[in-house]
């Protein structure tokens, strides 16, 4: 930075961590550049269909439709009066030396930054069933994307199956868009369920309204199931296999699955920054490192899902927070963040109770059977994972070095972690953690040779 200049500092992400860490930003007197995938502001969760698209909010965000609305006019408001810079339908795909390499429509470039804020979201957290490699099987969030961004359920006989808040939601939003959903499964048994209750209590209306949608749902949902596999055939699903609470074998017809177990946060960035990390037993996944405000050093701050799952309403907090230490590390004007903090706290013991109502199958995951694919990208099976750990493979870039698994265009983003109860069951690990995670590399997206071949031809 220049002395004089005003610090140029980056968002990366426009979902509700994003949007609220710019409108802190702009409070500030700061001119934020934010660089987003999407063609409009709102991330994943408030998602926004093109222009010209005539179903209301009320449709696509239900209870949710004022928050999302606020958000979008928020942004776009301050996009309008030239008090950011917004870089939309880019990808981030390298960190290095205080610049991001930035992909869009006309190739490849480069941004600086001071101050770095990384609000990357989170996906699907998918654990792998025997036929999940067939098209026609997708995440929970690739239906969700479907239905808000051009109002398509994706397959005419649905079966979603998984666990979290985001199975029995999507179900809802499918059935009021006048989509066939066939069965609604849930790999968590009520038992368990109830054991997240006091933590789900600490937001009361929030879990009453999930209780309604699965009232909605009626006998369309099934808890405690076991998924045996996806039936196939050369056009994609046309059954799943399935036992009831009492192990009774179920065969459910359809022409379409969605699947996922809760969400997994988006860290490949935040490794790229150079962001510590820690593996959280309660989420089951490696987490990047900050502190109470989001600052994870070198003049990087964490916000949103991608730090903590706490959900919309906690990513918002967490964004104004984020941008409040980077104003303050500039020694600019920040606003008292007293409040937000205390509230961030009482959305931690919300998220901590789904975790336990809804937890990741990690002994499903790791007694998968042999046949079943791993990684999708790249083919690998359970049982080659197995043989990879037998011949020194007990950490997980092992095994992708010596099997190739994590090693497709996702990187590892849908098998890693089933991969990692994998390997720490057969190397006798008493926690997937101790085999290690994934190290993040670029380009975190797939690009285009011709993009970086005209970047390098640029000397960037």
């Amino acid at each position: 930075m220049s002395q004089g200049a005003a610090p140029r500092v980056v968002i990366v992400g426009a979902g509700p961590a994003g949007i609220r860490a710019a409108e802190t930003l702009v409070a500030g007197g700061l001119t934020p550049i934010v660089i987003d995938e999407g063609e409009r502001a709102g991330g994943q969760i408030y998602r926004r269909p093109p222009q010209g698209f005539t179903r209301p909010p009320e449709a696509l965000y239900g209870s949710e439709a004022p928050k999302a609305v606020a958000l979008h006019q928020t942004f776009d408001a301050m996009a309008a009066a030239g008090r950011l810079v917004h870089h939309p339908r880019s990808s981030v795909v390298a960190i290095v030396d205080g610049r991001l390499q930035v992909l869009d429509g006309a190739g490849s470039r480069w941004i600086s930054y001071d101050r770095l804020i990384l609000a990357t979201g989170a996906m699907d957290r998918v654990m792998p069933v025997p036929g999940w490699e067939s098209a026609g099987v997708y995440g929970l969030g690739a239906m969700q994307i479907a239905l808000k961004a051009q109002g398509a359920a994706l397959g005419r006989r649905i079966v979603l199956a998984g666990s979290g808040p985001l199975l029995t939601l999507l179900a809802v939003q499918l059935l009021k868009a006048g989509g066939q959903v066939e069965a609604v499964l849930d790999t968590t048994p009520m038992r368990q369920q109830w054991r997240g209750f006091s933590g789900l209590a600490a937001r009361p209306l929030f879990a009453l309204r999930g209780l309604m949608m699965r009232q909605r749902l009626a006998r369309l949902y099934q808890a405690g199931v076991t998924l045996d596999r996806i039936e196939t055939d050369k056009r994609g699903p046309v059954a799943v296999l399935w036992r009831d609470a009492d192990g009774k074998q179920q065969r459910t017809a359809c022409d379409a699955v969605g699947l996922g177990w809760h969400l997994r946060a988006e860290t490949r960035l935040a490794d790229l920054a150079g962001c510590d990390f820690a593996y959280d037993e309660t989420w089951r996944q490696w987490l990047p490192q900050a502190d109470a405000m989001g600052r994870a050093g070198r003049g990087v701050y964490l916000a949103g899902d991608g730090l903590r799952i706490l959900g919309a309403d906690g990513a918002e907090v967490a964004g104004r927070l984020a941008a409040a230490a980077c104003l303050r590390d500039l020694g600019l004007p920040a606003p008292d963040i007293a409040a937000e903090r205390r509230r961030l706290v009482h959305l931690g013991r919300f998220a901590r109770g789904v975790a336990a109502a809804f937890p990741w199958p990690a002994e499903t995951a790791a007694k998968l059977p042999d046949e079943t694919v791993v990684c999708r990208c790249e083919g690998v099976t359970a049982g080659e994972l197995r043989r990879t750990v037998d011949f020194g493979g007990g950490e997980v870039n092992r095994v992708k070095s010596l099997g190739r698994a994590g090693m497709g265009r996702c990187q590892g983003r849908y098998c890693e972690l089933a991969a990692a109860e994998i390997v720490a069951g057969c190397a006798g690990y008493h926690s997937a953690g101790e085999a290690g995670r994934l190290r993040g590399q670029a380009p975190v997206r797939p690009a285009p040779i011709s993009a970086l071949i005209q970047d390098a031809a640029a000397g960037g």
